[in-house]
């Protein structure tokens, strides 16, 4: 005899798999979707390799998202349609998410909060210190309104509503934790090298 599941455990799965198509699910965001996630990922994972895809969890951390599956020398590449596209990211954009990640590194050393928060003059700074002297500098920083924006539509950067009764005009910025996913700790070692390239990439602008 054939048993059917609770329909409530398929609309269940249905909801995280709906979401983890759409985007990052976060844990903070909506903790009972998380819940339904951390119960019915072993049928989750079963259910997107079939599309070419595999689920990225981090529990510690509180993210998951998903990403095409990585192929091997005993398999072929698929010839599937890639169902979550790659995203080409212009120099800038590029060159912030490797120091706003350097800087993430940095703040897990010291042992704090658990929570990195900069101002935008604080990300502006980041480049700022990092270019030479020249107008390639001014025109980056006039555009970093620009890059935050999008790295906030990348998932690795969340916009802060200010505290209530403040008067402060600034803003504010959460790093996403997710960033150390993308960004790993293999790319981070050789990120002075990475810097260099950088550099020279800019001189010759």
């Amino acid at each position: 005899m054939v048993t059917q599941e609770p329909i409530a455990d398929n609309n269940d799965f249905s909801l995280v798999v709906i979401a983890l198509l759409k985007g990052i699910v976060y844990q903070e965001n909506d903790d009972k979707l998380w819940h339904r996630l951390m119960n019915l990922q072993a049928r989750v994972r079963d259910y997107i390799r079939v599309l070419g895809l595999e689920l990225v969890l981090d529990e510690a951390e509180g993210y998951a998202f998903l990403r095409s599956r990585p192929t091997t020398e005993d398999e072929p590449e698929s010839k599937l349609p890639r169902l979550i596209t790659r995203r080409a990211l212009s120099f800038p954009v590029s060159l912030l998410l490797a120091l706003l990640r350097k800087k993430l590194a940095e703040f897990d050393a010291s042992g704090g909060d658990t929570r990195l928060v900069l101002s935008r003059d604080d990300i502006a700074e980041l480049i700022r210190v990092f270019l030479p002297d020249s107008s390639n500098e001014a025109k980056l920083i006039d555009k970093v309104d620009t890059h935050i924006n999008k790295i906030i539509d990348l998932g690795f950067l969340r916009r802060l509503k200010p505290a209530t009764g403040s008067t402060s005009k600034q803003t504010n910025f959460e790093v996403r934790r997710i960033i150390k996913a993308f960004v790993d700790a293999q790319w981070l070692a050789e990120f002075d090298a990475r810097l260099e390239t950088y550099r020279l990439h800019l001189q010759e602008k």
